[in-house]
């Protein structure tokens, strides 16, 4: 019975360890460059990070995502932001308002092609593998859904303008001008280090328990 126990024990433990991933290549990218400027988290397909004007580095991503972010580098394009799904979903904000993505949502798709033919600049593009997205322009918000779209609607009246957002399968959280909204699974030290920071968060990303956030003082803050 005791060595029953034991194996039980041990197992349960090693599914813990699985279930909560390892970030320590973008602990080590973010400590080493002061400039990063935004992150991918996932727990499942891979991290990256971008930091000066068209720096990258990532692991264990999908092949195209890391061939486009190379080929951007290379030709000294500014990579803006990026954003991956757990199941791989993913895109690419670069240039002059212009984007690389693949295995988006198609009203996604049209969303954003209606952004860029209006020359609305595309701040932030965000979804999940549940069909939910958000897309945020200098002048105007989008979502998938008049739930959601009332959801971030709700938060301006409140907080004032949405600066970035950011969805997993199981949480969302939005940035205003003068606070923020959550629900579901947001760590609550990501609560606190935005309750205290005292400068505008332009990017936000999350995964489980791992966070990142970018102000406009120039400064990252992050637990991974």
């Amino acid at each position: 019975m005791k060595k029953f126990i034991l194996l039980f024990a041990s197992l349960a433990m090693v599914m813990c360890m699985q279930a909560q991933p390892s970030h320590k290549f973008l602990q080590k990218q973010i400590n080493k460059y002061s400039n990063c400027k935004s992150v991918a988290i996932t727990n499942k397909n891979g991290d990256a990070v971008l930091y000066g004007s068209y720096g990258w580095k990532a692991t264990q991503c999908p092949i195209d995502f890391t061939r486009l972010l190379f080929e951007l580098s290379e030709v000294k394009t500014s990579i803006h932001d990026i954003h991956l799904s757990e199941l791989g979903r993913w895109i690419i904000l670069y240039g002059n308002n212009e984007s690389f993505s693949d295995l988006l949502y198609e009203n996604l798709k049209i969303k954003i092609k209606e952004c860029q033919e209006d020359q609305e600049e595309i701040t932030t593009v965000t979804f999940n593998d549940g069909g939910d997205w958000i897309v945020i322009t200098k002048n105007e918000i989008s979502a998938s859904s008049d739930d959601l779209m009332g959801w971030l609607r709700d938060g301006c009246e409140k907080y004032g303008q949405l600066w970035t957002a950011c969805l997993t399968d199981d949480a969302a959280i939005a940035i205003y001008e003068f606070g923020f909204k959550y629900w579901g699974n947001v760590p609550e030290d990501l609560k606190d280090a935005l309750r205290a920071c005292k400068s505008d968060v332009y990017t936000v990303k999350m995964a489980g328990k791992s966070w990142f956030f970018k102000c406009t003082d120039g400064y990252s803050r992050h637990s991974l």
